[in-house]
């Protein structure tokens, strides 16, 4: 017999769990599992206290540490995992799909990502399979769909919600350091 699960969050503590949950599907990483590469825990640990101190005020895993530290921290570990860049990369993407119906997200694993758009599903489909066979490091995801609405739906399901978190964050860090980093931009190709 199973029970149901309730969750209380507020918005914030939702768009960082969401973030943990985008980071499982786009990497070979599960972060809420504590599986894979650590640093991307470090990195959701570290992005947990920043967002708490300055939007919520109350502090999480790191009580002790100084918020310069901290942004410190997680900006190392951003510049080695590009998270934020492709956290935004995926957001972006999402604006871009309107008119075709397939989108190959490739991640580097550096963290980098690529996106190549198909009106054909069997052009997509053999890109894809190239793509693997060329790229065995990296993170290939076909999303496919009937219409460019299913298209957006799909994003929306996956990567929209990342906004508020890159967002937060961004604040967050500006906050607590007082320097503002700005993203940089993603790769496309058609």
């Amino acid at each position: 017999r199973r029970s149901p699960s309730i969750q209380y969050r507020t918005e914030i503590q939702h768009a960082w769990a969401t973030a943990v949950e985008v980071i499982g599907f786009i990497t070979s990483s599960q972060p809420k599992f504590k599986k894979g590469d650590t640093r991307y825990q470090q990195a959701m640990a570290l992005s947990s206290e920043i967002i708490a101190r300055v939007h919520e005020k109350h502090n999480g895993p790191y009580p002790n540490t100084d918020g310069k530290v901290l942004v410190s921290r997680f900006l190392k570990l951003d510049d080695e995992l590009n998270l934020i860049n492709t956290l935004s990369g995926l957001n972006e993407v999402d604006a871009e799909v309107s008119s075709r119906k397939n989108v190959i997200l490739i991640i580097s694993p550096e963290g980098e990502l690529e996106t190549k758009t198909y009106r054909s599903a069997t052009d997509a489909i053999r890109d894809l399979f190239e793509l693997e066979n060329n790229y065995p490091g990296h993170d290939i995801v076909l999303v496919k769909a009937d219409t460019p609405e299913d298209v957006r739906f799909a994003f929306k399901n996956y990567f929209s919600d990342t906004r508020d978190f890159v967002q937060l964050l961004e604040d967050a860090c500006t906050s607590l350091s007082g320097v503002k980093r700005l993203r940089r931009r993603t790769r496309r190709s058609t």
